[in-house]
């Protein structure tokens, strides 16, 4: 299996969105993902769709106010013809709308538009004519880091506020499942704390052994875990030898497990602000992936949280193909 994401001569030199080049490339290889988009009624949202459109990413559904669509794509010199667009009065029937296109079949990804994250999340997670499942639902950042050689995914930033042990358990799957979406061979899961050691008075190094262990029993598949791991000997090799940890994740994990949402956040905005780094975003955990755009991000992060979307569906396709044969 080819990946997606992973550098194929890592001594040659990074170049700014290797990665994300690749992500979108692998996605253009598959059939437009249907996307329905939630109240892309400003010029970052709607731009941001017809930019997927243009490099072939998605087929889009506009949910929202349609005067305030038309506007808003007069306004960017865009043409709506091609464009099937659902009218909804505010944000809020927005967001509810494109849930129900999902659960009709017409529509296998949602995107946010200009509307606020927990308004459109609600519409995902609401008890009735919502898209949960039996899974825990979760964020995941990809994130291009110029100076590192594989893309890195952080979880959970932005979701689970302070995840139970049990709540991880289902961060972690998913974020191992997104991995192997991604096209990566060999998932390596690093359960980040502030140190490497297992210390009672630290709660998070108790459940990263715990987590590790539930893997070694198989209650998480397809990944290989180590934890308690702090950050330098997580991702960097030279670190983990300085400190003589043995492990098969240690100094090249491509995935980092925070212990809460405020690590995660700092993490992930650490890497953006201070690394130049770029954070694609992704809901999962649902019945579909749920693309999450801010209007601070730049075009080719906005394109490779549609590629991703699309890689995640293309295996969620595959999977329910291998099931019905």
């Amino acid at each position: 299996m080819t990946a997606a994401i992973q550098v194929q001569n890592p001594s040659a030199p990074m170049r700014r969105h290797d990665k994300y080049d690749r992500l979108v490339a692998a996605a253009q290889s598959l059939p437009r993902l249907k996307v329905a988009v939630a109240h892309p009624c400003d010029a970052a949202s709607l731009g941001a769709v017809f930019e997927a459109i243009e490099l072939n990413l998605i087929e889009p559904i506009l949910v929202g106010p349609q005067a305030k669509i038309a506007a808003v794509a007069e306004a960017l010199g865009k043409d709506l013809s091609n464009c099937r667009v659902v009218d909804a009065p505010h944000s809020h029937a927005a967001a509810e709308k494109a849930v129900d296109l999902v659960r009709a079949g017409e529509a296998e990804a949602l995107m946010k538009g200009s509307l606020h994250t927990d308004e459109l999340m609600a519409s995902v997670v609401r008890r009735e004519g919502g898209l949960r499942t039996a899974r825990r639902i979760s964020h995941c950042f990809v994130m291009d880091v110029p100076s590192h050689e594989t893309a890195l995914i952080i979880t959970d930033a932005a979701v689970n506020i302070a995840p139970t042990l049990e709540d991880k358990v289902d961060i972690v799957q998913n974020a191992i499942d997104l991995a192997h979406a991604l096209r990566i061979d060999t998932v390596r899961v690093a359960i980040l704390s502030a140190m490497e050691t297992v210390n009672p008075k630290v709660p998070s190094t108790i459940e990263a052994a715990a987590l590790c262990k539930m893997a070694d029993r198989g209650q998480i598949t397809g990944g290989i875990l180590d934890g308690p791991l702090a950050l330098d000997n997580a991702i960097d090799l030279g670190a983990a030898k300085i400190k003589n940890i043995q492990s098969p994740v240690a100094g090249q994990a491509n995935v980092l497990v925070v212990p809460d949402l405020e690590a995660g956040n700092m993490l992930a905005k650490s890497l953006s602000f201070l690394a130049d780094a770029d954070a694609a975003g992704i809901v999962l955990g649902a019945r579909v992936p749920v693309i999450l755009t801010s209007r601070a991000d730049s075009t080719i992060t906005r394109l490779a949280s549609c590629a991703v979307a699309s890689l995640v569906a293309d295996a969620k396709r595959t999977r329910l193909t291998a099931t019905e044969v």
